[in-house]
Parts: C-alpha cells; sequence; structure tokens
C-alpha cells in the first residue's frame, strides 16, 4: 500500500490538506540549521512549506511517480526506503516525516535518522488524525463494507480515529526510546478545521489508503455512496484536524 499512493500523484497533491504552519515554525525554530531531509516525501507538501520556511529540503520517497512530481515542483528527491537509502556521508538538522512514518520501522528509523543529523539535529514525524461527521463517516463505513467486504479496514468503528493514531504515536516514541542518541521524546500537537464541498471530499477520498487500490468501478460506488450521504447534510462540512507529531533531539553521542 506504501507504493499505491502514485497511482494519481497530482490529484494527490491537490487533495491532501497542507500541515499547520504553527508545526512547520516551531520544527524550524527546535532545529540547529536549514538542512532539512524529508522521509517519506511524497509529491512534496511538506517539504514545499519547509522550502517555504527558508529550509534547504531533500526527499527521500520509495515511489518514482510521486518523486518525480515533487521535483517538478521544486524539490530534490533521491528515490529509495528510509533504512535502504545511503545518505553518502550527508549530514541533516532536522529529520522530518509527514504522514510516513508508520511505513518506516520505528527503531531502524530512529537509527537511521540519529545517523544523519548534527548533533542537536532534530527527528520529527508527524501526521493528521481526524473523523469526518458520523453521516459521512457512517456512509462510507456502510458502502465500504458492501463494496469490500473482506478489507481488513472494515474491522476499524468509525470515529476511532484518535485512539488509534495515538497508539502508533506512541509506537513511533519508543522506537526513538530505544535508539540511545535521542533525548527522551516529546509529543506535540496542533488542532485546526477545513471545510469540504462535496466534490472537495470526494477528491480527496481516492488518495487515501483503503482506497488507492480499488477498481475504478468499486471506487466509484464508494464515492457515490459518501456524496450522497454529504448532499443529505447540505453539501459540505467542517472536518476538525489534529497534527500530531512526536519528535526528539539527537545527542552529542551516538
Amino acid at each position: 500500500m506504501a507504493e499505491s499512493f502514485g497511482v494519481d500523484a497530482e490529484r494527490y497533491d491537490r487533495a491532501r490538506p497542507r500541515y499547520p504552519g504553527a508545526l512547520v515554525e516551531r520544527i524550524v525554530a527546535a532545529s540547529p540549521g536549514p538542512d532539512v531531509l524529508d522521509v517519506g516525501c511524497g509529491t512534496g507538501i511538506e517539504a514545499r512549506q519547509f522550502q517555504a520556511a527558508g529550509c534547504t529540503v531533500l526527499g527521500v520517497d520509495p515511489d518514482a511517480r510521486m518523486a518525480e512530481f515533487a521535483r517538478r515542483s521544486g524539490i530534490d528527491v533521491e528515490v529509495a526506503t528510509f533504512e535502504a537509502w545511503d545518505p553518502a556521508g550527508r549530514a541533516f538538522d532536522a529529520v522530518i516525516a509527514g504522514q510516513a512514518w508508520h511505513w518506516v520501522d520505528p527503531v531502524a528509523g530512529g537509527a537511521k535518522a540519529a545517523q544523519v543529523l548534527r548533533p542537536g539535529g532534530r527527528l520529527a514525524v508527524f501526521a493528521r488524525v481526524f473523523d469526518p461527521p458520523p453521516a459521512v463517516a457512517d456512509a462510507f463505513a456502510t458502502v465500504y463494507r458492501r463494496v469490500v467486504p473482506d478489507s481488513p479496514l472494515n474491522a476499524r468503528p468509525p470515529g476511532q480515529a484518535s485512539a488509534i493514531y495515538q497508539a502508533m504515536f506512541t509506537t513511533f516514541a519508543d522506537g526513538i526510546r530505544q535508539v540511545a542518541a535521542f533525548g527522551d521524546p516529546e509529543q506535540w500537537r496542533f488542532d485546526w478545521e477545513h471545510s469540504y464541498t462535496r466534490d472537495e471530499w470526494l477528491d480527496l477520498l481516492p488518495t487515501t489508503g483503503g482506497l488507492t487500490r480499488l477498481p475504478a468501478d468499486k471506487l466509484a460506488e464508494v464515492l457515490a455512496g459518501v456524496g450522497a450521504a454529504i448532499d443529505g447534510i447540505g453539501g459540505g462540512f467542517t472536518m476538525p484536524y489534529a497534527t500530531l507529531a512526536v519528535t526528539a533531539a539527537r545527542t552529542n553521542a551516538i
């Protein structure tokens, strides 16, 4: 699934929301310099935000399609998984991963980050958490169970994203703690909202992990069911988002 998002890189870049400016600013302020390595950079969404904040960004991503899109938007990207990527002696002031660290082994990834960070450099992994309004979430769950009855995603009840992500970020923090080169990890949280029209939400949905590999006819059926639910609540809704981050500074010892 990690390499399925590039099937429509243009849609992914267009529809996926950006990260809060306060998150970018806090990571930049907590790092000793402007050199950033973006792990799982995708189409370059967060990389461009860090560039705009004055950073020099190198991306690493396993999907050549996503990497090519990011290059066209001005990001230097090397194609590899983070674990297999060759830093070739290069060092960075921050290693970031937006919506991507769950594809990386938490201990091996932390060790690789420590290897390429300068003393005092910062590892920051972050992701968006959201639970759609009940009418939208229930419609998605109902139609998805009908269209893809054998999917493991059907075991996830609607409205549980916050608990799932919190458990995932606890795993991230535990992995960082196992790397002796880091100080104790901190967790940051940024709450925000974004309003969606029916068409905007249906543009975003095919970029999510459960839908990137669906055949076109099944995807259309899912989108029709969700679209009808959004029409039923007035044609749009406001999504409450939380961006969670786990971050730690590299100590002088490694």
